[in-house]
């Protein structure tokens, strides 16, 4: 897979660095024949934030012919985009490719009419300035990353990393994903439904934070009843402090994240092993195969036996890759 970063003079080195240190770690781990290239609006030198000069930057012609294009960043100023990149990115989206704007990079995909009547994120001191231009856009302040398959927008900064690990785990599955996050010593997986900012200091230390032990706690008891009274008598608060504690430290209510770890660990063993859906849905506490297929449609758009098919044919040395994610709107029997 090719993927086609654009880059400008004011970029900073880290929001150019975190899609070509994901992507091509998925080479470099043997996982998939993925290559980056970046590419300006001519092949002049850039000139980075912090006074590098960056050459051999291709002109908008690489992005051609790419499979997703990604805009990592976006100038302070917030200002419009010119017409050649929202032109790449229409002609892109048109003919197929994926589109990503991570951070203020939001901001020329939504110029390019891409986020039209969808949701989306931005880092958030972007917010009213984004709003304003697209009032037709409607700006989550909550969530980390939004994707629609063939449009995803990250928050803030290093909210670009979950991002792009995220589109690592669309595409190669959650060890994939899980592989990359090792090599680069960061977070396999913080939920898109996480809050991009949390107003409250961490805990000195993570062993003293009882929320961080009911979630490590949870994650062994998948297989189990969570009731939020459970939660809490696991964490030795009573259920009205632990469900505000556990939504100021995690950004989603106690339900919605157990069901988010279900189904993480449901996509885990569709992928990786040969159980059977019913046996499935016991082990990830969902109780009843119904259960798991109504839950799983509802979030991925397709069903366990589909998703699964995906994943039985596995990279090869020549870079194939399994298909993408069944369309909005596909069969869910």
């Amino acid at each position: 897979m090719r993927i086609a970063i654009y880059a400008f003079t004011g970029i900073t080195m880290f929001h150019l660095s975190v899609p070509q240190m994901v992507f091509n770690e998925v080479a470099r781990q043997g996982l998939a024949a993925w290559e980056t290239v970046l590419f300006s609006d001519d092949v002049a030198p850039i000139t980075t934030a912090e006074g590098y000069q960056i050459t051999g930057v291709s002109g908008p012609d690489a992005a051609y012919g790419s499979e997703v294009i990604v805009v990592p960043s976006w100038y302070d100023d917030g200002r419009p985009a010119g017409q050649p990149l929202r032109q790449l990115l229409v002609d892109s989206h048109h003919r197929g490719a994926s589109i990503a704007g991570l951070c203020l990079g939001t901001f020329p995909i939504a110029d390019a009419g891409l986020l039209a009547g969808r949701r989306a994120v931005t880092h958030w001191q972007g917010f009213d300035q984004l709003t304003a231009r697209h009032p037709d856009l409607e700006i989550d302040d909550s969530v980390l990353y939004i994707d629609y398959g063939d449009v995803i927008t990250s928050a803030g900064t290093a909210s670009a990393l979950d991002a792009c690990l995220h589109m690592v785990r669309t595409r190669l599955g959650a060890d994939a994903a899980n592989q990359v996050a090792r090599s680069l010593v960061i977070a396999p997986h913080r939920d898109g439904g996480q809050a991009q900012y949390i107003q409250r200091p961490l805990p000195e230390h993570a062993d003293d934070d009882p929320i961080s032990r009911v979630l490590d706690w949870a994650v062994d008891h998948l297989d189990e009843s969570l009731p939020v009274e459970r939660l809490a008598e696991v964490a030795h608060m009573s259920v009205r402090t632990f469900i505000r504690t556990f939504r100021a430290s995690t950004g989603a209510t106690p339900a919605s994240w157990v069901r988010m770890r279900r189904l993480d660990e449901a996509r885990r063993a569709l992928e990786t092993t040969s159980l059977s859906i019913d046996q499935i849905a016991v082990n990830c506490g969902f109780g009843s195969v119904v259960t798991l297929r109504q839950n799983f449609a509802a979030a991925f758009k397709t069903t366990p036996s589909e998703y699964r098919r995906q994943f039985e044919a596995r990279p090869t040395s020549t870079g194939q890759t399994p298909a993408g994610p069944t369309p909005a709107g596909a069969d869910l029997s």
